[in-house]
């Protein structure tokens, strides 16, 4: 069997392989598309749409999921990953490259079996340059289990959307959302044996990445750390069209807790640069879609990314999330679709706010992975201790 494909007709070669093998033999490397969608003036209605391709493992799969109203909605595809890369289709999911860097076409047909619920023909245009993200790299032992790079692009979409059988015509004017790109190495698939490392115990993840959109303004944060609050990964800049990013600072977090549970409520950022004022953005969450049910992210024992599901694998669930397991929440990220405002202005946008608190973390009173935070909310002291900072 040949191991050409389209692309080596084309002068992207990085290393003496065809190009669709990968440069690395470690099984969890991986290449993903994320969107997200949304209109600008809603409080009920969040879609996630992603694609991944898993080289060393054979495998291509995609996930939508929707939050409207109390609904969760998910379908999602696999199959066997084929001699061509450039083939983005999963079933009834494909992405289509328009333009590179600027348009792209995500499709869920209508018609087949598990997508009665759900279906869309929509249109990305970016708004802003596609920029990268500061790399993503961490160790455990001497072994590289994340190596990543990412770019991240604020746009509008057209086209159209149909959830139980009523189709919105997707405006351009009104419907925003963000996108990114990442490759490399990350966990996927089946878990593998921990061998030594379970002498160390299981590490949390506490991480934010929010993507803001103010008029043709994008501002990007990210903040990964570990439970002490030593940042492993820290991003905040401001990206406008025809300049170069622009560094805020030193991103700081405040989060709100419900009583009793890890779910996020509320937020403030603030940030720090040296010769600046402080600049806080508070963040109001209006939608929350919970990312990792149903839609491969490792929750699901039968369902992760890149793992194996058979030649083609089309299915859908539905959930009330009022429903879902609380026990589940704990080790869920969730991206809220956010509305953000710079305290002490009027200048008000919307985008998302992605975060998760699994495990230890010491700033939030958190010591192992099932303890909920247990203060009355503290909504009024969070926002007045922010907008002083």
């Amino acid at each position: 069997m040949t191991s050409l494909s389209p692309l080596d007709d084309y002068p992207v070669h990085q290393t003496a392989e065809p190009i669709r093998r990968v440069a690395t033999s470690d099984r969890n490397f991986y290449d993903r598309y994320y969107f997200n969608c949304y209109p600008a003036d809603t409080t009920d209605l969040f879609l996630v749409v992603g694609l991944g391709q898993y080289p060393n493992l054979g495998v291509t799969d995609g996930f939508a999921v929707l939050r409207h109203g109390d609904d969760h909605l998910v379908v999602r595809a696999s199959k066997a990953l084929g001699t061509d890369r450039t083939d983005t289709r999963i079933g009834p999911l494909r992405i289509e490259i328009l333009e590179g860097l600027q348009r792209l076409r995500v499709v869920l047909e209508p018609g087949h079996p598990d997508t009665t619920d759900l279906s869309f023909d929509l249109t990305f245009d970016g708004d802003i340059p596609a920029t990268e993200e500061s790399p993503q790299r961490l160790r455990q032992l001497e072994r590289i289990v994340m190596d990543t790079s990412r770019f991240v692009q604020t746009g509008h979409w057209s086209g159209t959307l149909t959830v139980d059988g009523h189709t919105r015509r997707v405006d351009p004017a009104t419907w925003r959302g963000n996108r990114d790109r990442s490759w490399g190495v990350r966990p996927v698939g089946e878990p593998e044996p921990a061998g030594r490392r379970s002498a160390d115990g299981t590490p949390g993840f506490f991480w934010i990445y929010s993507v803001m959109q103010f008029g043709n303004d994008t501002v990007v944060v990210i903040v990964q750390e570990d439970d002490t609050g030593r940042r492993l990964l820290e991003e905040a800049i401001r990206i406008r069209p025809g300049e170069a990013p622009e560094w805020l600072g030193r991103p700081e977090h405040r989060l709100q807790f419900a009583p009793g549970t890890r779910t996020v409520t509320g937020a403030a950022l603030t940030f720090h640069r040296p010769g600046r004022d402080t600049l806080t953005v508070e963040c109001e969450l209006r939608v929350p879609n919970l990312l990792a049910i149903g839609t491969g992210y490792g929750l699901e024992p039968d369902w992760r990314h890149g793992m194996w599901q058979g030649e083609l694998v089309v299915q859908s669930l539905r959930r009330d999330a009022r429903e879902i397991d609380p026990g589940l929440l704990l080790f869920c990220p969730t991206d809220h679709l956010t509305r953000f405002r710079v305290a002490g202005t009027d200048t008000v946008g919307t985008g998302l706010f992605e975060v998760a608190v699994i495990g230890p973390h010491r700033q939030y009173g958190f010591t192992g992975f099932v303890d909920t935070h247990t203060a009355p909310d503290t909504a009024d002291t969070v926002s007045a201790t922010s907008k002083n900072e």
